[in-house]
């Protein structure tokens, strides 16, 4: 599919055919997304009590082409105890996950071991790389942090701090760039985009909203 499908188009049955969850831990409770209106346009609410999943969705598309992502969010609060340095702690208000093809065999033998116990616990295939945008606790908008979990994932904080909470936030980054400089290599396809709101590590309850996620040419919406 090469094209996102908008949260924004669910409006009448409130129902979304290409989303699907993200279970990564089974034995977590999972986050609660649902469509709600808010000013007569249909957003997702996302809501996490101790929780962890995310939505996906499968897409392919070349990041060259179409390396604007846009997308807008809104949290009704921090993860007051999150610290992305630590694996049990690394929660976060709001995500969006972009992942990316490429091939796992140039990959290191521990990231192969990895991915494929991963595939066996979770019952998904994991992207050759994922890059993350992130809100957080306390480090600087335009941070790159390594996933405790593994090398192959980067996120990007775009937002942090109590500004701007419960006040919807629009964004736009060049993939391709952002790309380049979390794993210093060029980006492949882009074969999924996904959105994660998760309490699980830090035991707190936390809900976010997500409006439309769109690729475009150009950086100006």
């Amino acid at each position: 599919m090469d094209a996102i499908e908008q949260f924004s188009s669910a409006s009448t049955d409130r129902i979304l055919r290409y989303w699907t969850p993200l279970v990564i831990f089974h034995d977590k409770k999972p986050t609660q997304y649902n469509i709600v209106i808010e000013k007569d346009i249909a957003v997702l609410h996302a809501f996490a009590d101790e929780a962890s999943s995310g939505l996906t969705h499968n897409i392919s598309i070349d990041p060259f082409a179409k390396p604007w992502l846009h997308w807008r969010w809104k949290i009704g609060r921090i993860v007051e105890t999150s610290d992305k340095t630590h694996k049990s702690t690394e929660d976060s208000p709001a995500r969006i996950i972009l992942g990316f093809d490429g091939d796992k065999e140039t990959l290191s033998f521990a990231d192969q071991i990895l991915f494929e116990t991963a595939k066996v616990l979770t019952g998904h295939d994991f992207p050759y790389a994922t890059l993350m945008y992130i809100w957080d606790k306390s480090a600087p908008v335009g941070t790159i942090m390594t996933s405790r979990r593994s090398s192959r994932i980067k996120m990007i904080v775009v937002a942090n701090g109590e500004n701007d909470i419960a006040t919807w936030q629009s964004f736009a980054r060049n993939i391709t760039d952002d790309f380049e400089k979390a794993f210093g290599e060029k980006p492949n396809k882009l074969i999924g985009v996904g959105v994660l709101t998760d309490t699980d590590n830090l035991g707190e309850r936390v809900e976010s909203w997500y409006g439309d996620i769109h690729l475009q040419q150009q950086g100006n919406n």
